[in-house]
């Protein structure tokens, strides 16, 4: 490992079971000496990426909210997603959420989350909360679009989860789950995250074609009946379409969802 493998491995020590560290025990984490340790706790707090807490343990600092604020206001998936997450929500609007989720190494993230009338328990699927990709729509539509070389790795580090998630007990079964779910164009999951919650989920893609994240609808499942559910999965596909035209064409909208949502209301 280089050096700026070790300073970025300390940064990842800080999770919210272990949110403060001290020298000493991240040098034994990380199997590196204690004065090297210290250094690269003092690189860290210089840039405001951790801070002193009480002497000798550290926590996470505010610069991870200053860049937080930057992704917020500057992130050019996020500045695309938003009106089309707004006008999603108009067509199922009570104890509905809308989220949209990013790749992040072997898990999905949630990065934005919007909320429809009424009130409604919380989703798994928290802003900035890591989650396996193996259960929920908002995961398995991205995994479906990982090139096949990452899907047989996957399947090798993970072959037993995948198959408690009922993908696949063997990777040609997997691989054929994963094809299904690409032809489908979304993907519809109940309870497997949330008890009594319906997701549909769509993937968003980059412009050349490689899998980024996924657009997902959470709705209370007494509100899924199979005709409904069609009319979001649909809307849901036409919604990523929008976002990924925004991105390659920041301030043109396309006005497809709107319009195709008044035909499908019909």
């Amino acid at each position: 490992m280089t050096s700026a493998d070790r300073l970025l491995g300390i940064l990842e020590l800080f999770s919210i079971d272990k949110p403060i560290w001290t020298v000493e025990e991240a040098a034994q984490k990380i199997g590196v000496s204690i004065s090297t340790t210290y250094r690269y706790f003092n690189a860290l707090t210089r840039s405001g990426l951790i801070s002193p807490v009480r002497t000798g343990s550290y926590t996470l600092g505010p610069a991870i909210i200053e860049y937080d604020r930057q992704i917020q206001l500057s992130d050019p998936m996020l500045q695309a997603a938003r009106p089309v997450m707004i006008e999603l929500l108009d067509f199922d609007p009570e104890g509905s959420i809308v989220l949209m989720s990013r790749l992040y190494h072997n898990r999905v993230m949630c990065v934005e989350q919007m909320r429809g009338r009424g009130p409604q328990k919380p989703v798994a699927y928290e802003r900035g909360r890591p989650m396996p990709m193996f259960r929920g729509a908002t995961s398995k539509i991205i995994l479906a679009h990982l090139p096949g070389r990452r899907l047989r790795q996957l399947f090798q580090l993970h072959a037993k989860e995948i198959a408690e998630a009922g993908l696949g007990r063997d990777f040609e079964q997997f691989k054929a789950e994963m094809a299904r779910l690409r032809r489908a164009g979304a993907c519809i999951t109940g309870s497997e995250l949330d008890s009594g919650r319906v997701g549909v989920a769509a993937p968003i893609f980059d412009p050349d074609k490689a899998i980024q994240g996924s657009l997902s609808f959470v709705l209370p499942d007494d509100r899924a009946d199979e005709r409904h559910l069609n009319r979001l999965a649909a809307l849901t596909q036409i919604a990523a379409r929008d976002i990924e035209t925004a991105m390659a064409v920041p301030n043109k909208l396309s006005s497809a969802l709107a319009r195709r949502g008044a035909a499908l209301r019909r």
